[in-house]
């Protein structure tokens, strides 16, 4: 049996956009426009008369050379100008746009989780396999995120 690490895995970075946090939250939480920044989300729409309120639902199409998958989401966090977060599963990944004034403009902070519901789930979806699979979700978190962050910036930004 491989040996299954239970503690959650988390990534962060940040980035300084020139806008204010209300118009960093108007475009981070329109899920919508979400193909037009992730590396790896295509695209993703909201359950029909949902939208970024706590507790609405969407799903995400992710695409990667190896694989497609859809994932359906729960938003767990809406606070207009300071935070959206969602967790895929529900529970087993859980991301966030955190929005905070700064000289510049807004500090934007985008965290991954990768929760130990999530480790539980892979491991017995996946077996022997889930290590590498997990390995190679926080290395797309780690690289993906920073290209996120570049992405919106450069869209906020024109």
């Amino acid at each position: 049996m491989v040996a299954m690490q239970t503690t959650p895995l988390t990534f962060e970075s940040s980035v300084v956009v020139s806008a204010t946090p209300d118009e960093v939250y108007a475009l981070v939480s329109d899920v919508t426009r979400t193909g037009e920044w992730s590396p790896v989300c295509a695209e993703c729409w909201w359950d029909e008369g949902q939208g970024p309120e706590v507790g609405s639902f969407f799903t995400g199409r992710n695409v990667t050379p190896e694989r497609t998958w859809e994932a359906r989401s729960k938003v767990v966090v809406a606070s207009p100008g300071r935070e959206f977060a969602w967790s895929v599963g529900p529970g087993l990944v859980r991301w966030s746009y955190v929005i905070k004034p700064a000289d510049a403009g807004t500090e934007l902070t985008e965290t991954w989780e990768f929760t130990e519901a999530g480790h539980e789930f892979f491991h017995e979806k996946l077996e022997a396999e889930a290590p590498a699979r997990i390995a190679a979700r926080e290395q797309a978190a780690r690289s993906g995120i920073p290209a996120t962050l570049d992405a919106i910036k450069r869209i906020i930004e024109g």
